[in-house]
């Protein structure tokens, strides 16, 4: 299980015990009262979302109130004498072709169907073009990364406000500035990037366990080789401080080759061509080399839980243990939940339509030749088991 997923399975499990989870927020303020803390928060979406609820919002009908308003008519119509069974199919006739109408304007059914074969698309497309993504800012990193609200496009829609008696500062590498918020500054994050190469699943059998070098003094266990769990061969991390200027100044090229060069040496075999996917994340480190688990020296209604760079994610369970100790240390009182239920229920989506009973086979079972539709899709190229080559 890699960080983020088990972030995820966590945040599902507090909402299925009730949690609730608000997500697309950015915490831009903090005042300090007498009796807690005024948390402000920037709540923002997607551009493209606003736009498209904005529109399904400006006016006309929509299918829900053209079902409403004819269901009312109908009753009306009918208990007042106006309307007969004889004018009922008449009535349902226009209610239904504004319906469809409503439908095929807004986007919900498709009136055209795609005939063109997929190898004429695929010639017409020609060569690739880009560059496969777009880098994301070390300061992006600090509020989201690739889903923060620069890189989505995000429109502020609301304000919010929350009065609590205590704030848990778990921001990760933003976690100095909310600190900064209730005039706190004893500590500094600088952020370290962990950079990764993906490769394809028919590289994954070249290591069958973690394969890592003994860890350097200062930057940790290094670049390691290791299958994932869905088969692929997985290099990295990189560990790159920003605040020194070699690092920060590294190429895209000079990281790959740096990469490469190490998992090299593990593993000789791999073929570097087989890379799907490169990503990179900023771990927060602190100016202090430690964790930082304590109450604020401003005010110890902060908690901070900052500075956690590897082992966090071993270490998280023992953390929240830690958070519960100093809140109640400071005066939190706390019940526990009798229906609590540790276990995340599993999140299951049944294949409909031409997926259903599909699923994701051994490396080269239903591999097409590129030409052979039939052959293309029944081959499975997601871990979600959904998209087909």
């Amino acid at each position: 299980v890699i960080p983020y997923e088990y972030t995820i399975a966590l945040a599902e499990n507090a909402v299925d015990n009730g949690v609730e989870l608000r997500i697309r927020r950015q915490v831009t303020d903090i005042q300090v009262e007498k009796d807690g803390m005024e948390v402000t928060i920037n709540h923002w979406e997607p551009k493209p979302y606003v736009e498209a609820v904005s529109k399904s919002n400006s006016g006309g009908l929509d299918v829900s109130r053209i079902g409403m308003i004819g269901a009312v008519i109908v009753a009306v119509g009918l208990g007042t004498g106006q309307l007969t069974t004889e004018d009922l199919p008449t009535v349902v006739g226009v209610f239904l072709g504004l319906f469809l109408y409503q439908m095929v304007k807004g986007g919900v059914v498709a009136v055209t169907k795609q005939t063109t074969p997929l190898k004429e698309l695929v010639d017409k497309a020609g060569t690739a073009v880009g560059t496969g993504g777009t880098k994301v800012s070390v300061e992006d990193m600090k509020v989201g990364g690739s889903g923060c609200q620069t890189r989505m496009d995000g429109v502020t829609v609301a304000e919010e406000k929350i009065r609590a008696k205590y704030v848990i500062n778990c921001a990760g590498s933003y976690s100095d500035s909310i600190a900064k918020m209730i005039g706190d500054d004893s500590f500094k994050i600088k952020p370290r990037l962990g950079d990764y190469l993906l490769l394809n699943r028919n590289q994954g059998h070249l290591a069958r366990h973690t394969l890592f070098p003994c860890p350097d003094p200062v930057l940790g266990k290094g670049v390691l080789v290791q299958t994932t769990l869905w088969g692929n061969l997985i290099l990295g991390p990189t560990a790159r401080d920003m605040h020194k200027k070699e690092h920060s100044d590294m190429s895209a090229q000079d990281i790959q080759h740096y990469i490469l060069s190490k998992c090299q040496e593990l593993v000789p075999r791999f073929d570097a061509a087989e890379t799907i996917h490169a990503f990179c994340g900023a771990r927060a480190k602190s100016d202090r080399g430690d964790w930082i688990i304590e109450n604020s020296a401003v005010d110890g209604r902060m908690i901070h839980v900052a500075g956690i760079d590897s082992p966090g994610l071993a270490g998280s369970p023992a953390i929240a243990m830690e958070v519960v100790r100093l809140l109640e240390e400071s005066g939190c009182t706390m019940k526990k939940n009798p229906s609590f239920n540790p276990q995340r229920a599993p999140i299951i989506t049944p294949k409909t339509g031409g997926l259903r009973g599909l699923k994701m086979g051994d490396v080269g079972k239903n591999d097409s030749d590129g030409v052979n539709e039939e052959q293309m899709a029944q081959n499975i190229i997601c871990k979600c088991e959904k998209v087909t080559e």
